[in-house]
């Protein structure tokens, strides 16, 4: 696993199971591999301060460890989710997702870049650890592993390379 002064190899990559062929969610896992490893490309060519500069959003404020925060909320809420739905206990996703979307902004404000790095990586495994044992495939798990995978990776990527780039190149040359 890269620490989160180092987030430019993909974490878990040695640790991740092979994705059995008749896995329900084979290719949404796949995907979500792809994503999250594009999400700590972009991260990597980062540094520290960097990370902490609010641009990627202007309203509300949000920085890239903001980006990074929000995305590892949303897979330890799926990580409960998951768990929840091979437990038998899961009531279903009527969920005010603008609502825990502020929620989950405000409990990661102001953190430091490595506590949102350590928290998106820790919710990343809980989640996949549920996700790997989805033996059926259903609508809520679905909803879930959308709102947490490759789909939500896919609506801050394109914004994330467009801030990264800005970034990299407000850089002062190197002499």
């Amino acid at each position: 696993m890269s620490s989160p002064d180092e987030p430019n190899q993909p974490t878990g990559a040695a640790d991740e199971p092979v994705i059995p062929a008749a896995h329900p969610y084979r290719a949404a896992l796949e995907a979500e591999r792809q994503g999250w490893y594009e999400l700590v490309r972009l991260v990597g060519l980062l540094n520290e301060d960097e990370r902490l500069t609010p641009g990627y959003y202007r309203d509300p404020a949000w920085a890239v460890r903001d980006v990074v925060g929000h995305l590892g909320t949303w897979m330890a809420q799926a990580e409960v989710m998951l768990e929840q739905l091979a437990a038998g206990t899961y009531e279903g996703h009527d969920v005010d997702i603008d609502g825990l979307n502020a929620q989950f902004l405000e409990a990661m404000r102001g953190q430091p870049w490595n506590v949102a790095w350590v928290q998106a990586t820790a919710g990343r495994s809980k989640m996949l650890e549920q996700w790997y044992d989805l033996a059926m495939p259903s609508e809520e798990a679905a909803w879930g592993i959308r709102k947490s995978g490759a789909e939500h990776y896919a609506e801050h990527l394109d914004r994330l390379q467009e801030w990264a780039q800005e970034l990299v190149a407000r850089r002062e040359p190197e002499g």
